[in-house]
């Protein structure tokens, strides 16, 4: 079984097997939060998925993370939960692209349909009037979606007439589905490839940070020391 996080968009988390079998799911679709949220959702998911000795949490053989793109503070709140889990449980992380889940999704729905998907690009609000966007060619012979271009972030008014250039069809990602995710991961591993670098994929660095150089420490004034004139 393998146990998936997703904080990129809302907090999505899933237990699934590694035929695709989805034992749990939960989410919330709140793009804040995800502190807030992680702790209920895994709790959850994880007395669902296991409420059975054969589905015991001893059975869980990896951890995915969706590792974005997604904002610093939201996005290391999921990763930093499957790095701990993954560690107390001495199973590994897999990261995971999270348009890919979302690209999936999008292609399996075709296939279900009877649907020939063309080209297209996972898009998601990276707010500050910016999109993320990643470009999507079809689907493998580990049936892993083909990213026709690595995740980019690009100005609002610019992605329609990029997505025309490229020839893709724009398709928002609103959530992420942490059961996606887990079936990319799966895929993955039985395919022996990686299919995401360990590096989140912030979308950009954080508003705070630390400060050069330590602070210049003053000697205080002849009447702040103890015994000193009033």
């Amino acid at each position: 079984m393998i146990l998936a996080i997703d904080t990129s968009v809302g907090t999505a988390v899933a237990v699934v097997e590694d035929d695709g079998v989805v034992l749990a799911e939960g989410a919330s679709e709140n793009p804040l939060g995800h502190a807030e949220a992680i702790g209920g959702l895994l709790h959850t998911a994880l007395d669902e998925a296991t409420s059975s000795p054969e589905s015991s949490a001893e059975a869980l053989t990896a951890v995915a993370a969706g590792m974005g793109p997604g904002p610093f503070t939201g996005l290391r709140v999921g990763i930093a939960a499957a790095r701990a889990f993954a560690l107390g449980r001495g199973i590994p992380v897999v990261p995971v692209v999270s348009h890919d889940a979302v690209a999936l999704e999008i292609l399996l729905a075709g296939a279900l349909s009877d649907i020939d998907v063309a080209r297209f690009a996972v898009v998601s609000d990276a707010r500050r009037r910016e999109f993320a966007f990643t470009v999507y060619d079809g689907i493998d012979d580990d049936g892993l979606p083909v990213r026709a271009s690595e995740p980019a972030l690009i100005p609002r008014d610019e992605l329609d007439a990029r997505l025309e250039q490229l020839d893709a069809a724009r398709r928002d990602a609103g959530r992420v589905s942490a059961a996606m995710l887990a079936i990319v991961a799966a895929r993955s591993l039985a395919a022996g490839r990686a299919p995401a670098s360990t590096e989140p994929l912030y979308l950009r660095s954080p508003d705070v940070t630390l400060p050069h150089g330590p602070k210049r420490v003053t000697a205080p004034a002849q009447s702040d020391r103890p015994g000193g004139d009033a």
